[in-house]
């Protein structure tokens, strides 16, 4: 399309309204649920936009809920509301999931499928778990026993990480975090400094966002140093490296198209426009993947973001990069060829700002509305789910886009395009075999329970084995801070259980 052609404002879509509530009850019993919480978000961006929005919603997303279950809870949300909406869809579970529907929705409006659409999330971890703990039954929609539990971790995955504990994310995103390190010519110490320091920026960011649910500016050596009250629960993850999901909070974004917003008497000000964004995935088995220095998924979609601002991401203003763990942004920020003194978050990151759970980024996206709302002028969303699986980005802008809003912003082809050769896994093996990556899962006394290593073997076949707490030479050999073990030659055998062990030179 031409860029001197006016783009027809009711095709043209604009977020107007942003709302969140952090929920911190004095009494278990007055903590609020799920839907409660949405409906507050919603009642709460429906005021940001200063106009009567809700009853109008012809496209409501919800994200996915993991700290209670229900049955149909867009259509629960929807009855609460007293709206009919043409879509109203609750999907599965992804921390990349807010911003795919803020994507989605906003390309129903640019095709004239919708007017108004919401997206919104909410957990309730923190009153959920209190709950539970102390005997109390909650005052709240019945807990959905007969919906099935929403796929996770363990199910995409091979039984013999399941059996050796790296199926969960907190022991798998560490084979990321050692081999990145490693191929970027790191020692561990190095590493570990560069993750201190970006996330004590992500904490000076939450200590200052009045939603967040930590508000308090820790320094890299608080959050990298083991202590009774950080304790290490994988390598290299101490509990201040890790997302937080015990918390409540609800979140929620309300889009217009650009004429019934001016129909609305909404100030040009508070509108920020979509410019468009991309999406790509890495195979759900994380051992189906060629390797884990980097991710191609994530390579393909940012590096189309920053082809969206003219090729550089110096263009962006504002960024949230996904935060889950330190190894994700810390690629992130290398794809984007931004330094290490990068700002990577408008919100506080998933520790600090808190995680709940798969809608983190509904409240980043606020962040970004008022960021942009207060002068920057294009802005970065970057979410991710699964175990550096699920991609998902897109840019906002404070201006109004030359062009119409791209239908097909899929770049999985470009990602497969770079894949490179996968090795056959194997679950029987002996003899020579190499680190490709590794951790260490620890008990809550700062002990190590055992090593986990990915090896590859004389045949380049992957592995996995474990290294017993017992073997404190090969223990020591791994968590060395001044050399990487990454590519370390050692011999695998197979124990009495049935399960490799592997064991330094």
């Amino acid at each position: 399309m031409n860029s001197h052609t006016p783009l027809s404002p009711d095709r043209v879509p604009v977020i107007v309204g942003i709302g969140e509530i952090t929920d911190r009850p004095k009494e278990i019993i007055d903590g609020l649920e799920p839907l409660a919480l949405l409906v507050e978000a919603l009642k709460r961006a429906e005021a940001d936009s200063g106009t009567k929005l809700l009853h109008a919603i012809e496209s409501l997303d919800v994200v996915n809920f993991l700290s209670w279950r229900y049955r149909d809870p867009e259509k629960l949300l929807s009855s609460r509301l007293g709206i009919r909406p043409k879509h109203a869809y609750y999907g599965p579970v992804g921390g990349e999931s807010p911003i795919r529907y803020l994507h989605e929705a906003a390309k129903r409006i640019a095709r004239g499928e919708c007017s108004v659409a919401a997206v919104c999330g909410a957990e309730a971890q923190s009153t959920a778990t209190r709950a539970e703990r102390a005997g109390i039954s909650l005052p709240w929609t019945p807990f959905a026993h007969d919906v099935e539990e929403p796929k996770r971790g363990a199910a995409f995955q091979k039984p013999a990480a399941v059996k050796l504990g790296v199926f969960r994310p907190v022991t798998v995103y560490p084979f990321y975090e050692a081999a990145t390190s490693a191929h970027w010519s790191q020692t561990p110490r190095e590493a570990m400094a560069e993750s201190g320091a970006l996330w004590s920026r992500y904490s000076q960011v939450a200590s200052e966002n009045p939603n967040a649910w930590l508000k308090r500016h820790f320094t890299p050596e608080e959050i990298t140093t083991p202590s009774a009250d950080n304790r290490l629960i994988a390598w290299p993850y101490t509990k201040l490296m890790v997302a937080n999901p015990t918390v409540n909070m609800g979140g929620a974004l309300v889009m217009t198209s650009l004429a019934k917003a001016h129909a609305a008497g909404i100030p040009d000000h508070k509108l920020i426009h979509i410019l468009g964004g991309a999406s790509a995935e890495e195979p759900r088995d994380y051992l189906e993947r060629d390797q884990f220095t980097e991710s191609h998924a994530q390579n393909a979609v940012l590096r189309a973001t920053m082809d969206l601002v003219g090729g550089k991401a110096e263009a962006f203003d504002a960024l949230e990069l996904y935060s889950c763990f330190p190894c994700v942004p810390k690629m992130a920020r290398r794809t984007l060829a931004l330094g290490p003194d990068v700002k990577p978050t408008v919100a506080g990151g998933l520790t600090f700002f808190g995680a709940p759970l798969n809608t983190y980024m509904t409240h980043a996206a606020c962040a970004m509305v008022r960021k942009l709302r207060s002068g920057a002028s294009l802005g970065l969303l970057y979410g991710q789910g699964g175990f550096v699986t699920k991609h998902h980005a897109l840019v906002l802008s404070r201006h109004a886009p030359p062009e119409p809003l791209a239908q097909e912003t899929s770049v999985q082809n470009e990602a497969d395009r770079r894949r490179g050769p996968v090795p056959a896994f194997v679950t029987e093996a002996s003899g020579p075999a190499t680190v490709e990556s590794f951790t260490a899962i620890y008990s809550r006394d700062n002990a190590v329970e055992q090593g986990v290593v990915m090896l590859r073997t004389s045949d380049n076949a992957r592995a996995l084995a474990r290294v017993p707490a017992t073997d404190r030479r090969t223990l020591a050999h791994l968590l060395n801070m001044e050399r990487s073990p990454v590519g370390s030659p050692g011999a695998v055998i197979r124990a009495d259980d049935g399960i490799l062990e592997w064991r330094v030179e």
